[in-house]
């Protein structure tokens, strides 16, 4: 799950992903594009939408994308066009390339769709994040655990 800082989304999406996964059989993980907040805990305001719905994410911290990501996980899932396009741009080859998958496009499919930033806004935009990669971890747990 990669978003730009991961302190606000892709914390969300892993958060999410590892609630609706069996642990032994998936490893999930999150990452963001910068290095602006490595090492730091999600956003307070992602913690607190997750704690609300029985997901606890305030152990993660954030780390940047590095390109071992591309040999380790078989799905790279991201927030929106920006991130696509800096992850495409890390990818070695067709077969990396093919791995990264804008999120929102197992819930609307050709509708180019991004998670938008909650980050300067309220609460009520982590509230909507929170919903939409609710919303688009089912869809992918129904995909990946057949």
């Amino acid at each position: 799950m990669i978003c730009l800082g991961n302190i606000c989304r892709s914390p969300l999406a892993e958060g999410l992903m590892r609630s609706k996964l069996n642990f032994t059989k998936f490893m999930v993980d999150s990452a963001g594009t910068s290095n602006g907040h490595k090492g730091q805990a999600p956003d307070k305001r992602s913690i607190a939408v997750a704690r609300k719905n029985g997901i606890d994410i305030s152990q993660q911290k954030s780390r940047q994308l590095v390109k071992r990501d591309f040999k380790v996980y078989d799905y790279l899932y991201v927030m929106d066009g920006s991130n696509y396009l800096d992850v495409i741009a890390m990818a070695s080859d067709e077969e990396e390339m093919k791995k990264v998958i804008k999120i929102m496009d197992e819930v609307f499919p050709d509708e180019n769709l991004d998670v938008p930033d909650p980050y300067y806004g309220g609460s009520q935009g982590f509230e909507n994040v929170y919903r939409m990669l609710d919303q688009a971890t089912d869809l992918i747990r129904k995909k990946i655990d057949k």
